[in-house]
C-alpha cells in the first residue's frame, strides 16, 4: 500500500479522502482526483501480508485496466514525463476517446481519457 500510496499521491496527484488503519499500515483508502474516485484495498490483512509481493499474483493484473476521465490528457503525459516516467504519448481511439496508457506500481493499466473529435 505504501508504494501505491506514494504513486497515486505523489506522481498523479490523487488526494487521501479517507483510509482505515494505522497510518504506517493502511489497509483500505479511498483517493480523489478531480471528479474521479479510486479506492485501493491491500490483498493480504495484518498480520498475514508476505514481506514481498506474490509475483504470480501481480502478474495477473496485466488483464486489468482502470480508467479515468481526465480533459488534460497532454498534460498528465507531459507531468509523467517530468517525473522520470516514459509512457508512450497518447493516441485517439478510433472511437473518438483520446488515451495515454501506463502501468501502475502493481501491474494495473490505467488510462486516462477524454472524447475529442475525430476527423
Amino acid at each position: 500500500m505504501k508504494t501505491s500510496l506514494r504513486f497515486y499521491c505523489e506522481t498523479l496527484r490523487f488526494t487521501i479522502h479517507q483510509f482505515a488503519g494505522e497510518k504506517d499500515d493502511i489497509g483500505w483508502v479511498w483517493l480523489k482526483w478531480g471528479s474521479n474516485d479510486l479506492m485501493l484495498n491491500t490483498a493480504y490483512e495484518t498480520p498475514k501480508r508476505p514481506a514481498k509481493p506474490d509475483a504470480a499474483r501481480v502478474a495477473a493484473h496485466a488483464d486489468t485496466s482502470i480508467y479515468f476521465g481526465c480533459d488534460n490528457i497532454d498534460g498528465v503525459y507531459q507531468d509523467l514525463l517530468s517525473k522520470g516516467m516514459e509512457p508512450a504519448p497518447p493516441t485517439v481511439a478510433p472511437y473518438g476517446m483520446k488515451q495515454l496508457y501506463f502501468q501502475d506500481p502493481d501491474g494495473y493499466q490505467l488510462c486516462f481519457q477524454w472524447e475529442t473529435v475525430v476527423d
